[in-house]
């Protein structure tokens, strides 16, 4: 039964850049697939500097789980795998060629597949690593049995592309994607919208799903959030989950018969000259997407991602497997001191903050320059009451924190970290007085459950 879910905490964070709705397609000719992207994998390599690969040719596999393969993005030549400490695999690149040739696996159609060769389809074809689970938010275990998945049909994060302006014209790529989706699991497939919303076609008009709708700020987008508040995840269950626009992608692959890379990214943030959507290939190259698009003026972070759970990237890295955007802001790397430069003895009109500090708070909905100062340094953990504020799940955050900075196995699992990601921690991190890497200690701690009680 479908049903509206109303939040009555989270937080909205207005910045100026949001993305025009207009589209351009530059030539890319580098790209990458970066095994960090995936967290907890063990690559092993299939290929070798200067060999040619096509789109959709396997590049490496997890070592623990050799079934699950991940592809290349383009058809080319393998110029370079770049290494750090212990030779660990950071990103295998690639120089595409003017033929962009494809691995042809044959058109599928989802109707008339079961469970298993459904997920022989997936898994063959590269299209596995989309499908996430909880807990732990890794690559799903294709041995696993998910008591549901979930989709989540739009990103609340701040400057987030709109997926119904990115969905568009792909109904049919989608309901295929949900389809397949949906032989995967004896529950049932959830997708959630914002309520209100003039949602595309593609979302509105989907079978075979359990619909639901829901009203609040950010993280409302969250699929964690979703999950919480309408079929919470229980020691010992496994629930998968896959992006809105990764559907789309998984089930154009199976009825297009090759490997689909596409991607329709949002440019984004205050330092971006003109905003725009771009339509590339998974690990496109920064350098490519954003060249004589930056402002000249002032030191600029590029960030792959949103700049809540989004990667730093440098000019010359590569688009993440898994983000949607990039956003460019101010680095915020000059300090500024009482009334100078908007210093903490200042009005802080230019400020933000979620209580009334500053007399920003009698413009809650004006869009905001915002640069990366932490304006302030790490500090003594303390209780403040601020993340229980923006965070809307039946848990308490900072305790759950804490138990992870310690790795006590019993108290984080009472404390509820089957149910989280350390993005759903994104906004706590962001309103924490202390300054401490949250989202770095629930992974810690998701790392310690999964080591010893997975």
């Amino acid at each position: 039964m479908s049903r509206t879910i109303k939040l009555r905490k989270g937080l909205d964070i207005k910045l100026l850049g949001e993305a025009e709705k207009v589209k351009s397609t530059p030539k890319v000719t580098a790209f990458a697939i970066k095994p960090p992207d995936f967290h907890g994998l063990m690559p092993k390599l299939t290929v070798k500097v200067g060999d040619k690969v096509k789109t959709g040719s396997v590049i490496f596999f997890d070592k623990y789980q050799e079934e699950v393969k991940f592809v290349s993005p383009i058809a080319g030549e393998i110029t370079e795998i770049v290494r750090g400490a212990k030779r660990k695999i950071l990103e295998v690149r690639i120089k595409a060629d003017a033929e962009n040739s494809a691995e042809e696996f044959g058109i599928i159609n989802p109707d008339s597949m079961d469970e298993a060769a459904t997920k022989k389809a997936l898994l063959d074809n590269g299209l596995w690593p989309f499908i996430k689970m909880r807990p732990i938010d890794i690559v799903a275990n294709p041995n696993d049995t998910p008591k549901a998945i979930f989709v989540s049909g739009f990103d609340s994060s701040p400057l987030a592309p709109d997926y119904d302006y990115v969905l568009h014209g792909h109904a049919e790529a989608f309901q295929a994607g949900i389809t397949a989706l949906s032989k995967l699991t004896q529950g049932k497939v959830h997708i959630t919208t914002r309520a209100n919303a003039a949602n595309d076609e593609a979302l509105k008009g989907v079978k075979g799903v359990q619909s639901h709708t829901i009203v609040g700020k950010h993280p409302a987008g969250n699929v964690g959030t979703q999950i919480h508040h309408i079929d919470p995840i229980n020691k010992g269950e496994v629930v998968w989950t896959v992006n809105a626009l990764d559907v789309a992608l998984i089930g154009s692959s199976l009825i297009g018969g090759k490997y689909d890379s596409s991607r329709i990214i949002a440019l984004t943030g205050s330092e971006v000259k003109k905003t725009e959507y771009i339509k590339t290939n998974i690990g496109a190259s920064m350098a490519s997407l954003i060249e004589n698009k930056i402002k000249a003026d002032g030191d600029v972070r590029i960030i792959s991602g949103n700049v809540l759970t989004g990667d730093k990237v440098s000019a010359d890295g590569y688009l993440g497997f898994y983000h949607q955007q990039i956003t460019a802001i101010p680095e915020g790397n000059e300090a500024s001191f009482q009334l100078s430069g908007g210093g903490w003895l200042g009005p802080g009109t230019k400020k933000f903050s979620i209580n009334r500090s500053y007399f920003s708070w009698l413009t809650p909905n004006k869009k905001r320059r915002l640069d990366t100062n932490l304006n302030g340094e790490i500090r003594s953990f303390v209780v403040t009451g601020e993340m229980e504020k923006v965070f809307p799940f039946d848990i308490y955050p900072m305790q759950l924190i804490k138990s992870a900075m310690y790795n006590d196995i019993d108290l984080m699992e009472n404390l509820g970290i089957y149910e989280v990601a350390p993005e759903d921690f994104a906004l706590c991190e962001f309103v924490c007085t202390s300054k401490i890497d949250i989202q770095d200690k629930i992974r810690q701690g998701l790392d310690v459950i999964k080591e010893e009680c997975m």
